[in-house]
């Protein structure tokens, strides 16, 4: 899931509430805990803007941005490669 929230957070700068709606798999619990460690590793950076009410974006870092840019021939491979994994997936449940 940790390769969804950067997705997302390469297109723009993100509100937790607006990644939570993006990616509706997640649990709040399990997001909190990718963006702490995201956080962690230098690949998204949190901002806090202290305002009333306050406000905090999470953002791609540089070092994000080339996770990013690492991940792209993977995601291009799943798209190509979507239909038969997922007939081969529903060929093993069938035979269980």
């Amino acid at each position: 899931m940790e390769s969804g929230i950067l997705w997302e957070l390469h297109a723009q700068p993100c509100r937790f509430g607006e990644l939570k709606r993006l990616l509706p798999g997640i649990s709040e619990k399990m997001l909190i805990q990718q963006l702490r460690e995201l956080e962690a590793d230098g690949i998204v950076h949190r901002e806090v803007f202290h305002e009333v009410p306050p406000r905090v974006e999470y953002s791609e870092t540089k070092l994000g941005t080339t996770l990013n840019e690492a991940l792209a021939p993977l995601a291009a491979w799943g798209d190509r490669h979507a239909k038969r994994v997922d007939a081969a997936r529903k060929k093993a449940e069938a035979a269980k």
